[in-house]
């Protein structure tokens, strides 16, 4: 076999070198080394609490970045989950009666082209030096975790479920026993998950869900449909009751909505609605 010497390659490149444009290097000494890429994909910050007995004390959760605790209002902070098999959170909460019980669910609930599944929900005793898995790995999103105000063994957690395709576990999720076991209370369908979810700081046992339809193609995204609604429940999930035109809502096929519940007043209560002409509504009856 025939092999090609240096010097093939030498006088292939030689015009090269001899016809390149000279580069006044003083023409860029004012320039400062900027980094160009790859892109830093730690994670856009999905979920954050704080704990209320200690402001200085705060946990985020990135998209593709694990979860981070700060001990000093945020100048400094420590990655807390690495040793946990998803690093994509969705949802953090603190047990705010007692600050060292920590709820964290994984799997990003904005789905989007960069959009990371997640591995169920995890719970920590020690202010999250360690951790444990309480379930729930087949919702694939666990998108909002409410502890209930007056018994923390009751914790409600609202589960987008899968962006690319159908599954049934999604919706809310309800366990009585401190996350030993789980019940499904608010099912629409398999397309159909958990937008919001948001409880009255006076009435515990009253929370609003927000439903949504979406799915995700390679392409496209799907966002809205007959699954997607507003459901309110007075008697801590065991019954729901869905809010629809009739009660001010838009009319038609309905997208996201976002909820929020004012601490001061309860009974006003905001919807921001993705609909046919998106707009945002207020109730004054709860």
């Amino acid at each position: 076999m025939q092999t090609k010497t240096p010097w093939a390659f030498f006088l292939l490149c030689l015009p090269c070198f001899l016809f390149a444009q000279k580069i006044d290097v003083e023409l860029l000494k004012g320039m400062k080394i900027r980094n160009v890429g790859p892109a830093g994909m730690s994670g856009r910050v999905t979920a954050i609490d704080v704990d209320l007995s200690n402001p200085d004390i705060i946990y985020a959760g990135t998209a593709s970045g694990g979860l981070w605790k700060s001990t000093s209002g945020g100048v400094e902070w420590t990655s807390i989950f690495d040793k946990q098999p998803c690093q994509s959170i969705g949802a953090i909460a603190i047990n705010q009666r007692t600050p060292d019980v920590i709820w964290v669910g994984t799997g990003e609930g904005n789905p989007r082209n960069s959009h990371n599944s997640g591995e169920g929900i995890f719970k920590s005793l020690d202010g999250g030096q360690t951790w444990t898995y309480m379930g729930l790995k087949e919702t694939k999103v666990i998108h909002r975790i409410i502890i209930h105000r007056d018994n923390p063994d009751i914790v409600y957690v609202g589960a987008s479920g899968s962006a690319w395709g159908p599954n049934p576990e999604r919706g809310v999720f309800r366990t009585k026993d401190g996350g030993k076991t789980w019940e499904k209370i608010l099912y629409v369908n398999d397309e159909t998950g958990i937008a919001d979810l948001v409880a009255d700081p006076t009435n515990p046992d009253k929370l609003i869900a927000a439903m949504w339809e979406y799915g995700r193609k390679p392409w496209t995204f799907n966002s809205g449909g007959p699954g997607s609604g507003i459901y309110v429940t007075y008697d801590g999930g065991d019954t729901w009751q869905k809010r629809t035109d009739k009660d001010g809502l838009p009319e038609g096929d309905l997208g996201r909505i976002g909820l929020a519940i004012a601490p001061s007043k309860p009974n006003i209560v905001y919807a921001l609605v993705e609909a046919k002409e998106n707009a945002l509504y207020k109730s004054y009856d709860g």
